[in-house]
């Protein structure tokens, strides 16, 4: 994906004119003013480029150049609606890249791709072998380790994806590797409780710089049952606890932790843009570590359990006791017709054996005083 355009002096130039080469490319993009007689730029061969040139006698951009001469690549061959569609490259954590891609809509479901990557610290293009399928998209890994002939800042890779039938339109992609880097995830160390603070100890993925990465802390509280973020610039901690650990593990203080309930944490890394140009690839959550006491939920499940069993039963004695509770609850108000009818109305047969009884004592009654009167009568005439 290195294009190199090479051109000769005009002919006729006066022996006063010190030539300068004015260029550019579409769209008048990164003009450039240089006495060689030849320019290159890695671009991605996907469509035409054209470079355009002109010969001036100066280095000001203001005069006017000779006529501009335009050369431009052809673009690549096979019809476009079957070159692969989102060509995306990955740098997992500086040891490995990983290229993902859909297949062209003009492609038939069975065909085989391949590709191939190149850079500057390679003596020649290399295949990719490790080509998988992840539902819809297909890719590839290989290995790429920090290159160690010069900055890597000044490298990137070139991928080409194309199938062995030479049917598809050839796709290129160029990654450079100060982008689209993702690291692996920190591993926490250690979490301890101080002054009413939570400090995370964690070490941070290899080869990578401390100064290159920003932090994700994640706390999550089983009382409160809420997830706290923190996003950390520099991790630093000024504590005691600290002195003499391992190189390379990273220090956070979380303010504001019950230290009573169980805390669990997690941390994730990405790269800041005082070492990379991108800045959006998180790595993947660290394993979890938990310190504090969970409260035992056997108490609350038996709870739970047994409420239900105890208002049912609660409904059942209340419906057996319902008329009795309503009776002292609203006791009812006599009636005061009902009784006068049973005192002075119709007598059932009590009230009639009562008053036979009364007439009976009566009558006996004046009776025996009507022979005690005779007999009194008798012996007083004698």
């Amino acid at each position: 994906c290195t294009v190199i355009w090479t051109w000769d002096p005009p002919e006729g130039a006066s022996p006063n004119c010190t030539l300068r080469y004015f260029s550019h490319f579409d769209n008048k993009q990164d003009k450039k003013i240089a006495p060689e007689t030849h320019r290159s730029k890695e671009v991605p061969l996907n469509e035409r480029i054209c470079l355009q040139v002109g010969s001036q006698c100066s280095t000001n951009e203001s005069d006017n150049p000779s006529i501009l001469v335009e050369k431009c690549t052809p673009p690549p061959e096979g019809d476009p609606e079957s070159a692969v569609t989102e060509l995306q490259c990955v740098w997992h954590n500086l040891s490995y890249m990983k290229c993902t891609w859909l297949p062209g809509r003009n492609t038939s479901p069975d065909t085989n791709y391949t590709l191939y990557y190149w850079h500057s610290s390679l003596g020649k293009i290399l295949q990719c072998e490790d080509i998988y399928r992840e539902g819809q998209h297909i890719g590839c890994s290989f290995a790429l380790t920090n290159l160690k002939d010069s900055s890597f800042e000044q490298h990137s890779v070139q991928i080409v994806v194309k199938d062995n039938a030479g049917k598809i339109r050839p796709s290129f992609n160029i990654v450079p590797l100060t982008s689209h880097v993702k690291p692996d995830p920190p591993h926490i160390k250690r979490l301890f409780f101080q002054n009413g603070n939570l400090y995370v100890q964690w070490k941070n993925p290899q080869n990578f710089y401390s100064r290159c990465l920003s932090y994700q802390v994640e706390v999550n509280n089983s009382q409160t049952e809420t997830n706290d973020i923190f996003y950390v610039e520099e991790a630093k901690c000024q504590n005691s606890e600290f002195e003499g650990n391992l190189e390379g593990t990273i220090c956070f203080m979380v303010p504001g932790v019950l230290p009573d309930t169980l805390n669990t944490v997690r941390i994730r890394v990405r790269t800041n843009k005082l070492c990379y140009e991108d800045d959006k690839l998180w790595s993947n959550w660290s394993q979890a570590m938990s310190i504090g006491e969970n409260t035992d939920p056997t108490f609350y499940i038996t709870m739970l359990l047994a409420t239900p069993v105890i208002v049912a039963g609660a409904i059942i004695v209340l419906l057996l006791y319902l008329k009795r509770l309503k009776i002292i609850i609203f006791p009812p108000i006599p009636d005061p017709g009902k009784i006068f009818k049973e005192m002075f109305g119709d007598q059932n047969d009590d009230t009639l054996h009562w008053r036979k009884y009364d007439i009976y004592e009566k009558q006996t009654k004046e009776e025996t005083d009507s022979v005690v009167l005779i007999e009194n009568l008798k012996k007083a005439s004698q």
